[in-house]
């Protein structure tokens, strides 16, 4: 028999506190601090292993939720990572860069409003000068807003906001970083459950993943020959203010109940995805949704 050793820590994950989510509402865009309970990001529970050491992530919507679990995952994994985020969020990217540095790795700030194209040139050019390049580009800002009673309920500027944080942003980012970036490199989009099964009252939300889906397997197919890998993290209900900004308060309540594993998921939960798809271990992995949903189908 061989020789076997057994870890001296394992990874943990508080599934528990979000087995029952009590009603809440927030304004947009959302504090991780008014969450009750406060979600798991993997600030204790979760074990680095060093599968990105070295590589440098550039994250959107790092502030809070699944960016902020995706900033501590890729910086306990050995990461340096810049992320992005609303000026009106810089509490919660306050939070997410003192995470990081106790991991031990760097963590850029980068406030800006992604709904314009110039702005998404400058983000770019910002990362690339504090990271000194990207080996790591997540796509994962965005925004959703349920309206009941239909399509002539929804408000002027609504679609253009959700459109442009959700589809036009990535692209025009990606756009920016692809040509800075070499082979090995990976670019990993935040997709959702709502591309494969829309609920009514997020038209638009929808609408967005799913464009967001058909971007990321062009883009792998465009960007295969050049060793760069394009994948996308489809999560279904997961504990972020998202929720509670998106939804009224007796529809947070019990969010996840619905799930095949009866709960809400936590933000860690889809982080350890991406570490995955921006590892070396997914090197043949390219041009696919990966489904982080509770086991909800994403097909």
């Amino acid at each position: 028999m061989g020789n076997h050793s057994e870890p001296t820590e394992t990874y943990s994950v508080d599934t528990e506190s979000v087995r029952d989510i009590p009603a809440q509402e927030q304004r947009w865009p959302g504090s991780t601090q008014q969450l009750r309970p406060h979600p798991d990001h993997g600030e204790e529970g979760y074990i680095g292993r060093g599968r990105l050491r070295g590589k440098r992530a550039l994250i959107t919507g790092g502030d809070s939720g699944i960016g902020r679990a995706i900033a501590i995952t890729f910086a306990k994994e050995g990461a340096d990572v810049a992320i992005a985020y609303l000026p009106a969020e810089q509490e919660d990217a306050e939070d997410t860069r003192g995470f990081v540095e106790t991991a031990g790795r760097q963590c850029a700030l980068l406030p800006c409003d992604q709904r314009d194209a110039q702005a998404n040139v400058d983000l770019a050019a910002a990362a690339l000068e504090v990271l000194g390049g990207i080996d790591v580009l997540v796509n994962n800002a965005g925004v959703g807003f349920a309206v009941e009673g239909g399509i002539t309920n929804y408000p002027d500027g609504q679609l253009e906001q959700v459109f442009g944080t959700n589809i036009l942003a990535p692209f025009w980012l990606t756009k920016a970083v692809v040509a800075h970036m070499r082979a090995g490199a990976s670019i990993i989009n935040t997709s959702s459950i709502q591309a494969f099964e829309p609920s009514q009252p997020q038209l638009d939300y929808g609408a967005t993943k799913a464009a967001l889906n058909n971007f990321t397997v062009n883009l792998a197919a465009e960007l295969g020959p050049r060793g760069i890998r394009v994948n996308a993290v489809a999560p279904g209900p997961i504990w972020t203010p998202i929720q509670p900004v998106s939804h009224k308060a007796a529809d947070v309540e019990g969010l996840g109940k619905n799930t095949p594993l009866g709960r809400v998921g936590q933000p860690v939960e889809v982080a350890t995805a991406f570490v995955y798809l921006a590892s070396d271990e997914a090197s043949y992995v390219s041009g696919t949704v990966l489904g982080v949903t509770g086991g909800m189908p994403v097909f």
